[in-house]
């Protein structure tokens, strides 16, 4: 979207609500008060109240004469606002709990600068700003705790209302609707050809739940349709910034960058799109064979897929300001999504994944963008064992969780820290195989011969020692001993 469009929407935005007779639960109007701790308030309050009237997002404007609704314009600059040394927005989204989605943005209208704050819903739990939960009572704002029922009512809707189904554009005509989505992509994906009437697409997207009919008739864009099929992520508010980020650096840190890249389309139409821009940044190793060069992908294509699959399906969409992230090092490439895991990391291998997003994960899966249910990671570590790289690493890096997989580096070159997950990932795949690790197992997942089987006993007896392997049969002879991970 070019800044003449988006200034249009904006600006049509703005006609449209000052349209409404007063102000609502999920909107108000301000002329330049701009205190921070008043607009912390407001989007608890804001983003709260949209999720009781199923509203995709709150607004707060400034510009707006809140009686009249007539444009008089503002002086208050967010981008300049500061609280102490800290930018308003960086200090507003540190108070909030959870983390929303919201953005500031600024428009001319009628020579005139207004500014629109639009809040994400509140999705799970109420949303705290400095500990407090508050809600909007007509046009006043007032904490939650003082009305139980609006606090009882809020909890159902969380209960019943999943991520997915969350309207994210409502209200739109069916030439709308065709235009903000990739609909050919859909069809693409499950393998259905291509329907000759406009009626016949939206029933079918709307069978997906992709859209649905509102009360008035026309379309609503669900979540789960914009985050797969958006032409463009930035046209429905919140979502943009779901967008993913691929940033490729020049060494082993993050102080020189290559290049960059924020993803425009949705997860389902921009995914072939994605991993081929990421395998064209990614370097090859040179191998010969036969007399003939050739290069190959530092790391599995298969691999790069799943995890990028995984951070899109298993993220966390109520973490404001953050979306999948996918960064290429000289070393490693790291792959974070927002959200810690369902699931204890140590035991993704092994444990089928929960998904805090059942729908999106069910059709990621149906299109065969990501693996089976509980296959991907087995296939991962299992890849990263065939190209000899060291074993991946899953962390919980503060509310994030990240994927590592690293370059080739020989056994002498490994650490303590890389030997031992090695180690631990080999027994873990041997497992879930029906099998033990053994010193013979373990021989070959490093390259290591058979007159050098010392050396495995000795990576065998650091992962022992350090908690993450056992004996599977302590009275077995040293020759017949298998292991099998601390949990088994």
């Amino acid at each position: 979207m070019n800044l003449s469009t988006s200034q249009e929407k904006l600006a049509s935005l703005v006609r449209e609500l000052c349209k409404l007779p007063t102000e609502t639960e999920w909107l108000e109007f301000k002329r330049n008060r701009a205190d921070p701790e008043q607009i912390g308030e407001y989007l608890s309050a804001l983003s709260n109240s949209a999720a009781l009237t199923n509203r995709a997002h709150g607004y707060l404007i400034w510009g707006v004469d809140d009686v009249s609704h007539e444009i008089v314009g503002t002086t208050f600059d967010p981008k300049a606002a500061k609280v102490g040394n800290e930018e308003l927005e960086n200090w507003l989204l540190r108070l909030l709990s959870p983390k929303i989605l919201f953005a500031f943005d600024a428009v001319e209208m009628d020579g005139k600068r207004v500014v629109i704050l639009e809040i994400g819903r509140a999705y799970r739990h109420p949303v705290q700003f400095k500990h407090n939960e508050f809600i909007r009572i007509g046009s006043l704002t007032k904490k939650l705790k003082e009305f139980p029922e609006k606090e009882r009512e809020l909890w159902r809707i969380f209960d019943e209302t999943p991520f997915e189904a969350i309207i994210a554009r409502r209200d739109l005509a069916d030439e709308e609707v065709v235009s903000l989505l990739d609909y050919p992509a859909y069809f693409d994906l499950a393998g259905i050809p291509l329907p000759e009437s406009r009626s016949q697409i939206l029933e079918r997207l709307a069978a997906e739940s992709l859209i649905r009919r509102s009360s008035s008739g026309s379309w609503d864009i669900t979540s789960l349709g914009a985050i797969l099929f958006a032409k463009r992520l930035e046209d429905f508010g919140g979502l943009r910034r779901k967008a993913v980020r691929v940033i490729a650096y020049e060494g082993v840190d993050r102080i020189s960058t290559l290049r960059e890249q924020v993803g425009a389309k949705g997860y389902a139409a921009g995914f072939e799109g994605l991993i081929g821009y990421i395998n064209a940044l990614l370097p090859a190793n040179e191998v010969i064979g036969k007399a003939i060069r050739k290069d190959v992908p530092m790391y599995p294509e298969l691999a790069v897929r799943e995890l990028a699959a995984n951070a899109l399906i298993h993220q966390d969409f109520t973490l404001g300001g953050a979306g999948p992230m996918i960064e290429i090092f000289r070393d490693r490439m790291e792959v974070t999504n927002p959200g810690s895991p369902l699931i204890n990391v140590e035991r993704f291998l092994d444990t089928p994944p929960r998904s805090r997003n059942e729908g999106l994960a069910s059709l990621m899966r149906r299109f065969g963008i990501c693996e089976e249910r509980g296959s991907g990671v087995d296939k991962v570590v299992s890849l990263t064992e065939a190209y000899q790289l060291p074993a991946p690493e899953f962390a919980i890096v503060s509310d994030h969780t990240r994927a590592t997989l690293f370059a080739h580096k020989e056994l002498t070159k490994m650490d303590k820290t890389d030997r031992v997950r090695a180690c631990y990932l080999h027994a873990c795949l041997r497992y879930v195989q029906r099998d033990y690790m053994t010193n013979a197992t373990l021989r070959e997942r490093f390259g290591i011969t058979v007159q050098n089987s010392a050396i495995a006993s000795r990576l065998i007896k650091e992962a022992v020692e350090a908690g993450m392997l056992r004996a599977h049969d302590e009275s077995a002879g040293r020759k017949y001993m298998k292991y099998v991970p601390y949990w088994a």
